[in-house]
């Protein structure tokens, strides 16, 4: 039967020649690393967008929802109504990562913090037991709970206030930075093991993971791009056994769940750091993904033509894609342009500029591009 067993927070001590301490050496090489980004900003920051969504679908699918990549993307394209309870439970998620990333350089990660973020996860949602809501967003729960596949019980209701201050008095204590990434694993399980909120504690700690890694650096703004549930939602058991195993307080279990964190985190970060050479950005995804709208008549064979310039000279003009329409008027080229600037595919680099870069975040291009992601095991989990 589970009980409650306190314990005491604090940093564990790995040995040197440990594959942990490999491990925290790899990631702070990779925190510093500056990142050598080849793709036009814009290209960029609908990647970054893209894997907002990936995040989010990937955190809320550890909870249970069942909402597939190719459902949501669907949702997306046909401009559907979204407030479907398993759909709005992913637009929370990534409104809440957009909203970290927007603030976290200004404010302290805090119970203030935290209660907002929980706020913005469950707002509106049907609340439990039958949904992913909660009855008071924002605070604190009032009663005792049990946490599923977990013998331990987390602490009374009028322990949580102490408790939480005592895991953001850890996580803000003056440490070498060699501790920074042990602190962001050891503050996600202790968050869990507190278990604060009535509903939603899951798809808030894995925000606070998020807001960690890149308060701690991870600069996700100027060519990085970081998505910690890809480490937690591609088996979901292994998460939690590796979570149930620490709730031990053992510093020899500690250190387990520590190593199975940021191996997982030190494998997503090589694969995705790929997406910032536009060589292989351009080879492994877009070009991939124009073929398969085109071979499955989203788009025209000329439309295909015109999207491939654009995307391997990412800033098109006119002039460029006179070779496609030799003998014809500028007209017909202007046209094409419009056309595909219409349905989205396409957008001026700036307000009446005569450039243009590829979209492929917000149209049927993005099918094709979460195929070849998929292709390219870059998603957390299968696109079907």
């Amino acid at each position: 039967m589970p009980e409650f067993k306190p314990y005491p927070l604090e940093l564990v001590y790995p040995e040197f020649d440990s594959s942990l301490t490999d491990l925290i050496i790899d990631l702070d090489y990779l925190r510093k690393k500056e990142i050598a980004v080849t793709c036009h900003p814009e290209i960029f920051r609908q990647l970054k967008h893209i894997f907002h969504t990936l995040e989010s679908i990937g955190s809320a699918r550890i909870e249970g929802n069942n909402t597939t990549i190719a459902e949501y993307i669907e949702t997306r394209l046909e401009e559907a109504e979204r407030s479907a309870p398993g759909i709005k439970e992913i637009v929370n998620m990534e409104n809440a990562m957009t909203f970290i990333e927007h603030v976290i350089n200004e404010i302290q990660i805090d119970q203030g913090f935290i209660r907002e973020i929980h706020k913005r996860i469950v707002d509106g949602l049907p609340v439990s037991p039958n949904g992913e809501g909660d009855i008071h967003p924002g605070s604190y729960r009032q009663e005792e709970v049990s946490i599923a596949r977990a013998i331990h019980l987390p602490p009374p209701p009028w322990d949580i206030n102490k408790y939480m201050k005592e895991l953001f008095d850890f996580i803000k204590s003056n440490d070498p930075p060699k501790y920074d990434l042990l602190k962001t694993a050891i503050a996600h399980h202790r968050f869990v093991w507190i278990h604060p909120f009535t509903n939603g504690n899951g798809r808030v700690v894995r925000m606070l993971t998020y807001a960690m890694l890149i308060k701690q650096g991870f600069r996700v703004n100027i060519g990085r791009i970081i998505n910690p549930s890809a480490v937690f939602c591609s088996d979901r058991n292994q998460y939690y056994q590796y979570l149930s195993r620490a709730d031990s307080g053992r510093e020899e279990d500690v250190l387990e769940w520590c190593t199975y964190v940021l191996k997982g985190l030190k494998e997503e970060i090589e694969k995705v750091d790929r997406l910032a050479d536009f060589s292989y950005l351009f080879h492994k995804i877009l070009v991939p993904a124009i073929d398969y709208s085109e071979k499955r008549k989203f788009i025209s064979g000329i439309d295909a033509h015109i999207l491939k310039i654009a995307a391997e000279k990412q800033e098109v003009q006119a002039s460029d894609l006179k070779n496609i329409f030799q003998g014809k008027l500028p007209q017909e080229i202007s046209r094409q342009i419009k056309r595909l600037r219409e349905t989205k595919m396409l957008y001026p680099v700036q307000e009446n500029a005569r450039k243009y870069i590829l979209k492929f975040n917000n149209n049927y291009l993005l099918r094709g591009t979460m195929y070849a992601m998929d292709q390219e095991g870059l998603l957390p989990v299968s696109y079907e």
